[in-house]
């Protein structure tokens, strides 16, 4: 293996984590503006409770695929260092845990993206029978 080919995850893991982190910051915002809607409504939403529990879950979710992507960009660099100590059989298994770490990363993500279809259902719990 070639000490520059961990370096093909660099670009993949750094647009992944610019869109972790937008989504992060989306739910943030929103879990912001429905908090603020609690305090100045109270319980009158039954939707509301449900909405943030949810978007916490999320906001935990989208936190553990940042941190993973993380550790697998430095496993990917840890990777090239060993690559280039010409220690490669100890470079391929990092690199290896490295693309191991992203497809979790990866995973999370579609279960992150499940549970956003659950939120769009609280919200509109209201209209279900007109949606039938």
């Amino acid at each position: 293996m070639e000490v520059s080919t961990p370096a093909i995850l660099f670009s993949t893991i750094s647009l992944l984590l610019l869109a972790f982190t937008n989504r992060y910051l989306a739910m943030a915002n929103l879990i912001r503006g429905l908090h603020k809607k609690f305090k100045e409504e109270g319980t009158k939403d039954p939707r509301l409770v449900p909405q943030i529990k949810l978007l916490l879950k999320r906001l935990k979710l989208i936190r553990n695929m940042q941190i993973i992507s993380i550790l697998s960009l430095l496993f990917s660099a840890v990777s090239m260092l060993f690559l280039f100590l010409k220690e490669e059989e100890i470079g391929i298994m990092i690199f290896g845990a490295a693309i191991g770490l992203l497809i979790l990363s990866l995973v999370i993500s579609v279960i992150e993206i499940t549970m956003s279809n659950e939120a769009i259902k609280i919200e509109l719990s209201d209209m279900e029978e007109y949606l039938k």
